[in-house]
């Protein structure tokens, strides 16, 4: 075998049955526990709202998928999602006078978050790969940037779509094809493609392989450099995707507007059974992740056992089980 077959062989991990099976269980035993304490948790209603609201997460992890499978990290989606947000919708209300409320000025505002997201996480992966800043401190400082530049945009208040041009734009959120709504679709699409990608593709090949061993991978003529900059700019392009899904539910945005996107998004992908520091990674996985997130947090607000503002240490408890599940798996113990 030559040096690039090793490096573009998958990689020869044995998976450990817990980390396989493990998230399984979980979401089903969620689903039981969840069926037992209201009989309104498996209605359709209930739980097309949960996979609507999930959605935006999903696709944000499904390419936090790629860049933690790399080696890489992200803390600035949360944020980066609540600036395209607010530039989307200034760059539509400012081009509202000339197009009016139609599909033109709609395609406009899809070029600007999906624009606005390549270039983000342009800025991200070149810190990151071409001037050798650790990828913790740079998504940090970014996460801080973005945040304090969707506040200045709206003034420190909230950036809203014009009341005409949010009606028309509401049904992207809310409608669907067969009752499912779009949000989910994409969702499912985005899933599809980066499973594909990921698992049997030549990049999602490299991807692990960078991941595993940079240095090994680079010589086995990989260009770890290009692979991991690629990685942030499919998360860039993602983030602004599910921003495109999210601006027509509430036609605003603010300062808040993401706020712990990136420690879920984090948390689906490590619960899901990726290896935080990377080396392997499945996007199927990072949907079990996310769907165990949102039932949670879907649980909480249907019963008085535990309050729903408890959710974010849940995750936070999760993702420390997550990581002391894959060291034991991978000492032995």
């Amino acid at each position: 075998m030559t040096q690039t077959d090793t490096a573009t062989a998958k990689p020869a991990r044995r998976l450990p049955p817990m980390t396989v099976i493990g998230p399984v269980v979980a979401l089903i035993a969620l689903i039981i526990i969840g069926a037992m304490l209201n009989p309104n948790f498996l209605g359709y209603a209930n739980l097309t709202n949960v996979l609507s609201r999930s959605a935006f997460i999903g696709i944000i992890a499904v390419g936090m998928t790629f860049v933690i499978t790399a080696g890489g990290l992200d803390l600035s989606v949360g944020s980066m999602a609540a600036f395209i947000a607010g530039l989307m919708i200034l760059v539509m209300n400012a081009a509202l006078p000339v197009l009016g409320v139609g599909l033109p000025i709609i395609f406009l505002g899809v070029a600007t978050a999906l624009v606005a997201g390549v270039i983000a996480g342009l800025i991200n992966g070149l810190l990151i790969t071409k001037v050798g800043i650790e990828a913790f401190i740079v998504t940090l400082g970014t996460m801080g940037i973005y945040r304090s530049l969707v506040t200045w945009m709206a003034d420190g208040g909230t950036l809203s779509l014009d009341f005409g041009l949010r009606t028309f734009y509401r049904p992207v959120y809310y409608d669907g094809i067969l009752g499912i709504s779009w949000p989910i679709i994409v969702f499912a699409l985005c899933v599809i493609v980066g499973e594909i990608f990921l698992s049997r593709g030549v990049f999602g090949r490299h991807v692990a392989a960078t991941g595993a061993n940079a240095e090994v991978a680079h010589y086995s003529s990989v260009n770890t450099t290009r692979v991991r900059l690629a990685t942030y700019v499919l998360l860039g392009l993602l983030v602004g995707v599910a921003t495109i899904m999210y601006v027509p539910r509430l036609g605003s945005a603010s300062q808040t507007t993401g706020i712990l996107w990136e420690l879920e998004a984090i948390a689906a992908v490590i619960i899901g059974g990726t290896y935080l520091k990377g080396g392997f990674g499945r996007v199927w996985g990072t949907v079990i992740g996310v769907l165990i997130l949102s039932l949670i947090e879907n649980i909480l607000n249907l019963t008085d056992y535990v309050s729903p503002y408890l959710n974010g240490a849940v995750q936070g408890v999760m993702i420390i089980l997550a990581v002391i599940l894959q060291r034991g798996a991978k000492t032995g113990k």
